[in-house]
């Protein structure tokens, strides 16, 4: 097609996003310039706004426009528990629930030796010093004077994921913090039938 310059440049960013393959953000892409230019320019005003406005908590790492996000500013959370996630859509996930009011850590990521994201690049050592602060002369602060008293790991349950909750609990377990993982179990309203085995197994293995 001549003279198509800009629209290959919608269609390739429109392809940064996760599960759109060439053909949807080509689709997308006519659908905006066809029959919602305005649409475009909103989202386009959007993304720069968000681009330019949203920033990490200083506290818990996940996005927010405020130097401390409302979650960790909210004085009625339990700020002994502190529960770790990967992104801020799995924070977001938790507190649809309702039935968590403690804090959060987000470790943007998570270990993943092949892609060469290792420790560092998922902020490991910032919630290792959120969990056990230094005192005024370096050294850490006794357990009983800690604000953190249990980190619960909510990382996924895939490969990676596992692997991160590992990491993250043998090193909080040798600075004597208390630990816990999000238990795995059958969905709530499913049959047994219908549920995969890794399923089944681990909810046998973590019954109560």
């Amino acid at each position: 097609m001549a003279d198509s310059n800009a629209l290959e440049g919608l269609t390739q960013a429109l392809r940064r996003l996760p599960g759109v393959g060439a053909k949807s953000a080509a689709r997308m892409a006519f659908h905006l310039l066809q029959h919602d230019t305005q649409g475009a320019l909103q989202i386009a005003r959007a993304l720069e706004h968000a681009v330019h406005s949203v920033k990490h908590c200083t506290l818990c790492n996940t996005l927010t426009e405020l130097d401390i996000c409302s979650t960790c500013a909210n004085p009625e959370r339990d700020r002994s528990k502190l529960c770790v996630v990967e992104t801020p859509a799995d924070q977001a996930a938790l507190e649809r629930t309702l039935a968590y009011r403690g804090l959060y850590f987000v470790l943007m990521g998570k270990l993943s030796p092949l892609d060469g994201i290792g420790p560092h690049d998922i902020g490991l050592q910032k919630l290792f010093d959120r969990v056990v602060p230094r005192g005024a002369r370096g050294e850490p602060v006794t357990a009983d004077a800690r604000e953190v008293q249990e980190v619960i790991l909510a990382t996924n349950f895939t490969g990676e994921g596992e692997a991160t909750a590992h990491v993250i609990s043998q090193a909080l377990r040798s600075r004597s913090v208390q630990v816990t993982r999000l238990a795995r179990g059958v969905p709530v309203g499913s049959e047994l039938e219908y549920v995969d085995l890794g399923t089944i197994a681990h909810a046998l293995v973590d019954r109560r």
